[in-house]
């Protein structure tokens, strides 16, 4: 039996022909399937790299001009925050100011200090979240932003309750007004004309060096500058009264009295009657004083009063 002959076969080509019209010339090319098949790989993977590397250069691209615009974005409305926080700054400062007008009028009007856990009352409770997403390039502007949110919720909140608190001083003033005109309330040296230099409570004294109690406010000045009686009353004193000098101590009923010391000149005598913003004298530097100033002290009842929780309005 014989066995077949197996003819080696000849691998399949692509063949390319071309052909020179001038001058008649052939030139062929032949490509088996193991080359075209390596070419086309080769391909497709210069295909793929220049995608990718297009792609990821595009994205740079993208992403960079979105960095660009969020960063004027994010300084723009950073000058607006920090607008903002200078203003909020500011009203937190006259708010404070009003709550201590708010616990002077209540002084003035005898009603009971507001507790302060009461004015805190509400303040706080909010957490401040920032979200971590990459795409989030502004986080410590949006912190802020919420910050000042909860400060501005803070601040509304504190208006509201100064205003019913000045509502219910308001109603306390109307229906008390004699009693009101006769609470000391008014600053005895007008606003520009001096300044604090010694304040309630303890202090050196300038002579002996020791730590003492000042029962009253020094307030520096001119000499002759006008001093005004703080409320309406009657004057109990006018005279030289040792290491005050020249002093003026007014009786203003319910538990008022008002003392006025180291004076230039004495402008009243005793005995007569003064309405608040009347010009009892001058401010000097008799008895034990260090210079021209005005000691001013307020008592309740006999006690001293920080003189400074009196002082609502300047004269008129």
């Amino acid at each position: 039996m014989k066995l077949p002959i197996r003819k080696n076969r000849q691998p399949q080509a692509l063949r390319f022909v071309v052909m020179s019209d001038s001058k008649g010339d052939v030139r062929q090319w032949s490509l088996t399937r193991n080359t075209l098949a390596a070419i086309s790989v080769l391909l497709v993977v210069l295909c793929s790299s220049l995608l990718f590397f297009t792609s990821d250069f595009l994205t740079d691209v993208l992403y960079k001009s979105r960095l660009e615009e969020y960063r004027i974005k994010n300084q723009s409305l950073t000058t607006s925050v920090n607008k903002i926080e200078n203003r909020l700054a500011e009203m937190t400062d006259d708010i404070l100011d009003i709550e201590e007008r708010d616990k002077a009028l209540r002084t003035y009007a005898n009603i009971p200090e507001v507790d302060m856990d009461v004015r805190k009352l509400g303040v706080g409770g909010r957490t401040v979240s920032v979200s971590n997403s990459i795409d989030d390039l502004l986080p410590n502007l949006e912190l802020k932003i919420l910050e000042l949110e909860i400060d501005l919720d803070d601040l509304t909140r504190k208006i509201r309750f100064e205003r019913k608190s000045f509502a219910t001083i308001y109603d306390a003033v109307r229906e008390n007004s004699e009693r009101i005109s006769s609470i000391p309330s008014i600053r005895p040296i007008a606003d520009g004309d001096g300044f604090l230099n010694g304040k309630y409570g303890y202090r050196t004294d300038p002579f002996t060096k020791e730590k003492v109690i000042h029962h009253g406010l020094d307030v520096s000045a001119s000499r002759g500058t006008p001093i005004y009686a703080s409320a309406d009353g009657k004057i109990v004193t006018a005279s030289i009264s040792g290491n005050y000098g020249k002093t003026v101590k007014i009786n203003h009923g319910y538990g008022y009295q008002t003392l006025y010391a180291h004076m230039n000149k004495i402008y009243v005598k005793s005995g007569q009657k003064v309405m608040r913003g009347d010009t009892i004298g001058e401010v000097g530097s008799t008895g034990r004083a260090t210079g021209p100033h005005l000691h001013y002290e307020v008592r309740y009842y006999g006690n001293h009063m920080n003189p400074q929780n009196y002082f609502l309005f300047g004269p008129s």
